[in-house]
């Protein structure tokens, strides 16, 4: 019987910040459990075994990132929303390193609500591609192309892989601005 107050939510939200803490590879039952003061056994009423946890967080974060770029875009348009976009896509990295790892993984490629949290994550950057004249395949290619430089950017510097001492948010910024200038050629 699951704990009165303890809800899957609740559930998942402790084990976001486990992972963002300690990362996701370290995240166990058994410190979730130490974590909402819960003993091992009980997480299974509200969870069956560590793959459907971290199918549960990959849907979790999903929708957080989803909502991260729509609240950017927001009142935004073209290359100036494209930018708020990406600073927000590197600021959920930043912040939320276990859980932008568990948006990464591709758990099951059959899982329907998985795929459907991951192209509702990409619909705002779909949209300003749309608006500027990017449709069906071009778009297809832009988004794979700006979520690589995005991603790649966020995992070099999550595993400090920046060590020089010059300011990477300003390599972001120049990155950002020569992929904007790439795809300007293409509408």
């Amino acid at each position: 019987m699951p704990r009165a107050g303890l809800d899957p939510q609740t559930v998942v939200q402790a084990a976001a910040e486990l992972a963002d803490g300690h990362g996701l590879e370290n995240l166990t039952l058994a410190m979730l459990a130490q974590k909402l003061g819960i003993r091992t056994p009980s997480l299974y009423n509200h969870v069956n075994g560590l793959p459907e946890l971290h199918r549960k967080l990959t849907l979790h974060g999903l929708n957080r990132l989803g909502d991260a770029l729509a609240r950017a875009a927001m009142g935004r348009s073209g290359d100036d929303a494209l930018r708020a976009m990406a600073e927000a896509y590197l600021a959920f990295a930043r912040r939320h390193p276990g859980l932008y790892e568990a948006t990464q993984r591709c758990l099951d490629p059959q899982d329907a609500e998985v795929r459907q949290a991951a192209a509702e994550a990409i619909e705002p950057v779909l949209r300003v591609l749309e608006a500027r004249g990017l449709r069906g395949e071009a778009a297809v290619h832009t988004v794979r192309g700006f979520r690589s430089l995005l991603h790649g950017f966020a995992s070099l510097e999550g595993q400090g892989g920046f060590g020089m001492a010059v300011d990477p948010d300003a390599s972001f910024r120049l990155l950002v601005e020569a992929f904007l200038k790439g795809i300007g050629d293409m509408t």
